[in-house]
């Protein structure tokens, strides 16, 4: 049978088996052509409605080309610069071309590019400026829906959280996984490997010579990261809350199965705009719960809190980081995928891909079968039939990777607000551990003294990071995996308790406590904390705690001078002004609040 992005002809979205789609009514047209959105613009018979079709023939188009037809958006992240994304100038055309066959008019807009891998300090300060260019793109253009066309990490939740305030009809085209890495014989894993063979070169195992082909074998094609990090992690999650194609989040963004899925994408999105379905009427609390134990069976990054927090804000559902916890406690981890496993993105679309796993948990009870989703009538239609072919890589319940979910929410005097750590990836010894701090008052700190003998660090020490996190990064950058002394290395060390207010790759690994909030720069404890001071990290019992006498800390606190702010002016000022913790998502608060924003008057 045909995979993902193959359709029956009927102009319905596919299913993972290839078959027809959702029950005939949901497919009926709710709007007449008068009725959309776009109409305002042109359709009336004022000056403007004629300035704004003399223009579109300036663009070279035919009246009966776009007239009366849905006009979709598709948004697209490609640039030079994001090998994540490189791909998408052909995707686009894909896309286009399914519009076109659904009876829609697609434009293409050039929106921001957040390269994980190039944009400094961190995309994560870029995530909300990508959120809002979204938003006002969508609401300020004769747009009636959009093709959101993502990846890399803070592509997918930036596009979603602009389309979910913009309100209108949307599809998600996830930019998919890169293939395998190979080197010497082995597979690779980008990012993982990357810190792996990094921490070899620093312990002298390997040289210059290793290390040179390794840059070559890591990354190897289009497509973001083949490990469950942050986005096969975030792609995922996309799928699972039902705003994409089915089984659309896996594929590799090299297979010809990509470009059948992005044509798909542009159907769908014309038969949305059709039935008047909003995503906003799709980011419901139940499909966030059921993004929350997909992250959770997939055993995926922990920046997926912060961001699913965000785009839940969006679409008026409160989330919090306990809301992950509680899901953790009783959803098992079923696939068995780096960095916490041992496969890559390429087995997992081979084993079943996302309607598989989604089977899985639904056998379980862990999910809202009977919420619509962009494709189907209820997730239950989207996902039955599907199957899964390799039970190594997703497993069976009664085999999982891990009985109770990889990521676990901390609470104690260190975290009032919370901290997370993402403890299937860490080494077990760790997870009950007290141990003397050593403090560090920025990364480039960090950097300059971390192989330094005279500050007598041992693998029992806890290593502590501050002045990262949203604030203090700024955009609270991927510090938290923070790097092992390297004669510690050399002793065959390779992991420590590590505690930040950053946030830390999907792709990584360790007993690294992140988001700790409030963060030190908004005089949160971590900054209360000094060289020498015991650190106790339960991760049984949830919590995080500095063994230090109330007295002695409150009058640590009282010594405690704000940080100057880094910004003067541009759009730092504004995000300094305006931007919230960890445990709330880090939106924006004026994009997170609701209150109504009107149409554009376009006649």
């Amino acid at each position: 049978m045909g995979g993902p992005g193959n359709t029956g002809g009927t102009g319905a979205a596919p299913r993972p088996d290839g078959g027809p789609s959702a029950d005939a009514a949901r497919r009926e047209r709710v709007k007449s052509p008068e009725e959309l959105r776009s109409h305002a613009w042109y359709g009336t018979g004022g000056l403007r409605s004629f300035s704004h079709r003399a223009r579109t023939r300036q663009l070279g188009y035919l009246p009966e080309e776009h007239l009366g037809k849905p006009v979709v958006a598709v948004l697209n992240t490609w640039s030079d610069i994001n090998p994540c994304h490189q791909h998408l100038r052909e995707r686009a055309e894909a896309v286009k071309r399914g519009v076109w066959q659904a009876g829609g008019f697609p434009l293409e807009f050039p929106v921001a590019t957040l390269s994980e891998t190039f944009q400094k300090p961190t995309p994560m300060l870029y995530r909300n400026l990508l959120a809002m260019e979204t938003e006002e793109l969508l609401r300020s253009y004769p747009v009636d829906g959009a093709v959101l066309m993502g990846g890399c990490d803070k592509t997918t939740p930036a596009l979603l959280m602009g389309a979910a305030s913009a309100g209108l009809p949307a599809v998600f085209v996830p930019a998919g996984p890169m293939l395998r890495g190979h080197w010497r014989g082995e597979t690779l894993g980008s990012g993982t490997d990357m810190w792996k063979y990094w921490d070899d070169k620093r312990a002298g195992l390997i040289g210059d010579r290793e290390l040179a082909e390794l840059e070559c074998g890591l990354a190897r094609s289009p497509g973001h990261c083949m490990t469950m990090g942050t986005a096969s992690t975030m792609t995922a999650v996309a799928e699972a809350l039902g705003v994409t194609v089915p089984g659309a989040s896996s594929i590799p963004a090299v297979d010809s199965g990509h470009s059948r899925m992005a044509a798909a994408a542009g159907r769908l999105a014309v038969e949305l705009v059709w039935q008047d379905l909003r995503l906003p009427e799709l980011l419901t609390r139940e499909a966030f719960e059921d993004g929350i134990a997909t992250a959770v069976a997939l055993g995926g990054s922990t920046n997926a809190i912060i961001h699913l927090i965000a785009m839940a804000g969006r679409s008026g559902v409160k989330l919090t980081p306990d809301d992950f916890d509680a899901i953790a406690r009783r959803v098992p981890v079923l696939a068995n995928l780096r960095p916490g496993g041992a496969y890559l993105m390429e087995d997992f679309h081979y084993a079943g891909g996302l309607p598989g796993l989604l089977a899985r948990l639904a056998e379980a009870g862990h999910l809202h079968l009977d919420r619509p989703t962009a494709a189907h009538a209820t997730l239950r239609e989207q996902i039955a039939g599907a199957l899964v072919h390799d039970d190594d890589v997703i497993r069976p319940l009664d085999e999982p990777l891990a009985a109770e979910g990889g990521i676990a929410v901390l609470r104690g005097n260190l975290a009032p607000d919370g901290a997370v750590i993402k403890h299937i990836a860490a080494e077990p010894r760790l997870l009950r551990h007290t141990g003397p701090a050593v403090v560090f008052e920025n990364y480039r700190q960090l950097q300059d003294r971390i192989d330094d003998p005279a500050l007598s660090i041992t693998a029992d020490s806890v290593l502590v990071l501050r002045g990262s996190g949203p604030l203090g990064g700024p955009g609270m950058p991927e510090y938290g995996m923070l790097p092992i002394p390297a004669y510690l290395l050399k002793e065959g060390v390779r992991d420590m308790v590590r505690l930040s207010d950053a946030r830390m790759s999907g792709t990584s690994y360790g007993a690294c406590v992140l988001h700790i909030a409030p963060e030190s720069h908004a005089g949160g404890p971590l900054a209360l904390v000094r060289t020498g001071d015991p650190v106790t990290l339960d991760v049984p019992a949830r919590l995080l705690r500095l063994e230090v006498d109330e007295a002695e800390l409150a009058r640590r606190r009282e010594e405690l001078r704000p940080p100057p702010a880094p910004y003067g002016r541009g759009y730092g000022a504004l995000y300094q002004r305006h931007i919230t913790q960890a445990d709330t998502g880090c939106d924006f608060d004026f994009l997170a609040r609701p209150g109504e924003v009107p149409e554009p008057y376009a006649g």
